[in-house]
């Protein structure tokens, strides 16, 4: 009942379809069975021309995909895109040459202006070619001129594991309070092993304290080459001053780019998501110098 069901309205829905339709799905059918009795009694094989047809009912038949039975319609697609690679291949092939070959007195005379004037550069020499009358392209004379052998060079890598006992980083962070005032920590951080050298905490941080706080962070016989910071106001003259009469060279970093000194921004990072983040300091008012080794305590304790 189905089947006759299904017949019935694919009989109804024929009436509707354009001659040209109907042409095609009788064409594609028969090919089909055609393809079916050859291959009876051995392996199911296309030639070309099967190829070919399926290539071109699908590029001018849109309902093509609902009458394919033999193969799938992706094979169709590839067969379409090999024949597309095939055409182009032969079309490179039998078309004009590319470049002309630029002549062997030629190529040897570059590259003997090149020995006898390590100073020049392609221009200067597509320059001079084309004085003696030697009609060549500036990338022609770059592509046959000689190239020198660099001494081997290290990785970034390599550079910054070698150069990290010499890199320290320094920066601030608030932290609230519950009496609504306001901490400044002051960290001192360490490239080689990522470790805090030395930190303290302040209510009113100024040049000259945070000076100090570079001094007591390396004795005289352990002073850094460099020294990472970003250009905050509180790093003022007076620092600026001490820093270079501890023979330390600044590296200031880009305004607004904290990745620059990423090791000391994710130290801070991890102070505050493992720490602070959990609690709310409470500091009575006591002397402050009292507040920072409370303070201190606590992160060490922590």
């Amino acid at each position: 009942m189905f089947i006759s069901v299904m017949r019935l309205v694919a009989a109804l829905g024929s009436i509707f379809r354009s001659r040209a339709a109907l042409q095609l799905e009788n064409l594609a059918l028969r090919h089909q069975i055609g393809v079916l009795l050859r291959s009876a009694r051995k392996r199911r094989q296309l030639t070309p021309l099967d190829r070919l047809l399926w290539v071109g009912l699908s590029r001018i038949w849109r309902d093509w995909r609902s009458t394919l039975a033999i193969v799938k319609p992706d094979t169709v697609v590839a067969w379409h895109r090999k024949g597309f690679r095939l055409f182009w291949t032969w079309k490179v092939r039998r078309g004009r040459a590319g470049r002309p070959v630029v002549a062997r007195e030629i190529r040897d005379l570059i590259r003997k202006m090149c020995r006898e004037n390590p100073g020049w550069g392609a221009p200067r020499i597509h320059g001079e070619l084309l004085k003696l009358g030697i009609d060549i392209g500036e990338t022609s004379v770059s592509k046959y001129m000689m190239r020198g052998r660099k001494p081997p060079s290290q990785t970034w890598r390599t550079f910054l594991e070698n150069h990290a006992q010499q890199l320290v980083s320094i920066d601030f962070f608030t932290v609230p309070t519950l009496g609504f005032q306001v901490l400044y920590v002051f960290l001192v951080l360490a490239h080689d092993r990522r470790r805090i050298l030395h930190f303290n905490v302040t209510a009113n941080p100024t040049a000259e304290w945070t000076g100090q706080q570079l001094r007591e962070a390396f004795p005289f016989d352990q002073l850094p080459r460099y020294l990472l910071r970003d250009r905050d106001a509180i790093f003022g003259q007076d620092f600026r001053e001490q820093v270079r009469d501890m023979g330390i060279q600044e590296v200031l970093s880009t305004p607004r780019s904290p990745w620059q000194r990423a090791y000391v921004e994710r130290a801070i990072g991890s102070i505050r998501r493992e720490c602070l983040d959990h609690v709310i300091l409470w500091f009575p008012k006591t002397p402050s110098n009292l507040k920072r080794q409370r303070f201190r305590s606590f992160v060490r304790s922590w």
